[in-house]
């Protein structure tokens, strides 16, 4: 309506410019053809305005033309467009939801959850979005995410949602909320796990059987250690006595008489003074006497 108000308007101040001619009275006929000048180019660029659209940066933007929504959106920038054509801003930036859930256990007991998602419009889908949701999606979403989050902690015990499984339990959530999520339009970046509050008794009780498991896991550790030790003093022992029983075999009156020759022509050999004296009986080894120097 705006545009046909403005087209009407710069119409009526072209009418009356050129009709102004009529007036005798030179003064007001100028006076009369100032103003429709002026007028008619305000409502004039007016009209030309409407032609134009600006979606500002982290925006798409949805045509809505008389109840009809086309599919196509308009990206950050200046767009011509159906003067008669309504258009919405739809953000694309990330949206946090910070939610307090009360959820229940495998076992049935009572936990408060503080947890976040992180998640964003589809561009190519807010179409989409504006006629199946329209512009604001935030109890949809919560609604979901409160189910989910449900649906997924009633599966572990509560020691494991406080503890060891809290990871496993953040990536269900961001699955299940990605399926159910980007059809509708929206895409999951992240959705977090950010405390576990649960009754003292309870935690203390938890706190409790963790560092049990943790001192039993310490106990199994050094156990395979001592037994890892025993078994390689056990592989040595096995080792040395092989070698030595190796050794005994090899070792006769032959072998020892040559050693014993051996050792003694090395010694023969040798500038320095000696006496070497040489067993007679069979098996005796040299025996090295230092000469008594005069």
């Amino acid at each position: 309506m705006g545009f046909i108000f403005s087209l009407l308007t710069s119409l009526i101040a072209i009418f009356i410019y050129l009709n102004s001619g009529k007036i005798s009275n030179e003064r007001s006929r100028w006076t009369i053809r100032s103003v429709s000048v002026l007028i008619g180019a305000i409502t004039l660029l007016a009209s030309i305005a409407r032609l134009l659209v600006i979606i500002p940066p982290g925006n798409v933007g949805v045509a809505n033309l008389f109840g009809q929504v086309p599919d196509d959106t308009f990206n950050p920038g200046v767009h011509l467009m159906n003067p008669f054509a309504k258009v919405i801003n739809f953000s694309t930036r990330f949206k946090d939801i910070k939610e307090n859930v009360d959820v229940t256990s495998q076992e049935g007991l009572s936990l408060n959850l503080d947890v976040s998602l992180q998640y964003k419009l589809d561009p190519q889908k807010a179409a989409t979005v504006y006629k199946n949701i329209g512009t604001d999606e935030t109890q949809l979403v919560i609604s979901r995410f409160r189910s989910t989050i449900r649906a997924i902690t009633a599966n572990y015990p509560a020691a494991a949602i406080y503890s060891t499984k809290r990871q496993e339990i953040v990536q269900q959530l961001n699955q299940q909320l990605t399926q159910q999520l980007l059809p509708l339009g929206f895409i999951v970046e992240e959705a977090l796990l950010r405390n576990v509050k649960m009754p003292d008794s309870l935690q203390a009780a938890i706190q409790e059987k963790l560092k049990a498991e943790q001192e039993n896991q310490r106990m199994k550790f050094i156990l395979e250690k001592e037994r890892q030790e025993a078994e390689r003093k056990r592989i040595e022992a096995r080792g040395i006595a092989d070698s030595q029983k190796i050794i005994s075999d090899g070792l006769n009156n032959s072998v020892l008489q040559l050693r014993a020759i051996e050792a003694t022509e090395k010694l023969a050999q040798s500038s320095n003074s000696k006496i070497v004296v040489i067993g007679a009986e069979k098996g005796t080894v040299p025996i090295l006497l230092p000469q008594e120097t005069k």
